[in-house]
């Protein structure tokens, strides 16, 4: 990203992407990469990994957002958020279609997907708190975990992993050690190390 990037409100950047500035679009919409990533990832099945990559899911996701933004009748950062899992939601519901051989349009799917993703959403919160103070006693709790989803893009990826299974996934120490392939006492070294490491990350963003 541009040294300019941090500078703008998502508020900013909305009014301005609706007057048509195509820069402030894909800023707009890149402040979410990160975040939509990680939902997509805690979404797709073990099963389906191999076949169906987050990222690739995200930015589909963020390609049909950017498309549809002039559409887009929110104001507040809330109704930005919400209205992109949304599309998350819709983007995973075909590509799960795809890859699971599933013929035909289920909006029911759509629908749980979506409360799917807003759970992971809560449960970003919850790191927030294991974290400590909130980074920004003035943002919003979903900037916040917007914020919280770029530091973990960032973490080295064992971090990041044991994170992800632990804090997100909700697995026990056991099952991680068992995902990451490493021994229980190894790994609750590791999550303790990892969460330090997302602490100090997070201040700077204070």
């Amino acid at each position: 990203m541009h040294g300019e990037e941090s500078t703008a409100s998502i508020p900013a950047l909305l009014d301005a992407a609706r007057r048509g500035d195509r820069a402030a679009a894909g800023e707009l919409l890149q402040r979410y990469a990160d975040w939509l990533r990680l939902l997509a990832r805690l979404q797709i099945d073990r099963g389906l990994q191999a076949k169906l990559d987050a990222s690739d899911v995200a930015q589909q996701a963020l390609l049909e957002a950017c498309r549809a933004l002039p559409q887009f009748r929110g104001s507040t950062e809330a109704e930005l958020a919400a209205w992109l899992r949304s599309i998350l939601a819709n983007v995973l519901a075909h590509e799960v279609r795809r890859y699971a051989g599933t013929e035909g349009r289920d909006v029911s799917r759509e629908v749980s997907l979506d409360a799917e993703l807003a759970e992971s959403s809560r449960r970003l919160q919850g790191v927030l708190a294991d974290t400590g103070p909130s980074p920004s006693a003035q943002a919003a709790q979903h900037e916040q975990e917007v914020r919280l989803a770029e530091v973990l893009a960032r973490l080295p990826d064992d971090y990041r992993e044991v994170i992800v299974l632990r804090n997100l996934e909700g697995l026990s120490h056991e099952e991680v050690a068992q995902r990451m392939g490493r021994g229980a006492g190894a790994v609750r070294m590791l999550w303790v190390r990892a969460l330090s490491r997302l602490r100090q990350e997070m201040v700077p963003l204070a």
